[in-house]
């Protein structure tokens, strides 16, 4: 079972490496761009501090390195881009309107996989099998 968690650590934590280099580091001028369209001050800052954080939260769910933490801190990251980002409710065109609520959308999903990602580690501790380090929280469910 620990290689089937292993899988579902490693699919839920690609996106975030994903975004992570190729978005936040790679084309930091267009998301920076994209961001300070979206109202978030000090884009260019803010994309490359958010770039190196959800790259690292990804590894650490991907190698269990304190992957309960890693865990939480992609949830604050989606949580926080879904709503100051991706407010689709403040956009007037139609077709804008759609794409943002589908990104919202999906960092809320992301966020509630994190969740449940976090629960799990600690609930189970090293029980989730394949990782580096043991999980900092001790949940008794």
């Amino acid at each position: 079972m620990g290689v089937v968690i292993l899988i579902g650590r490693i699919l839920y934590a690609l996106i975030f490496i994903g975004s992570g280099t190729a978005g936040h580091l790679m084309q930091t001028e267009g998301t920076a761009g994209y961001a300070e369209s979206r109202g978030i001050p000090s884009s260019k800052l803010l994309t490359q501090l958010s770039g190196v954080l959800i790259f690292a939260g990804g590894l650490g769910v991907i190698l269990g390195i304190w992957a309960d933490l890693a865990a939480l801190g992609l949830v604050a990251y989606s949580l926080l881009a879904a709503f100051m980002v991706h407010h689709f409710w403040t956009d007037e065109d139609p077709m804008t309107q759609q794409v943002e609520m589908s990104m919202f959308m999906k960092n809320l999903s992301m966020a509630g996989g994190g969740l449940i990602l976090f629960g799990f580690l600690a609930a189970t501790g090293d029980g989730a099998g394949l990782m580096i380090t043991d999980p900092l929280f001790d949940l008794d469910f």
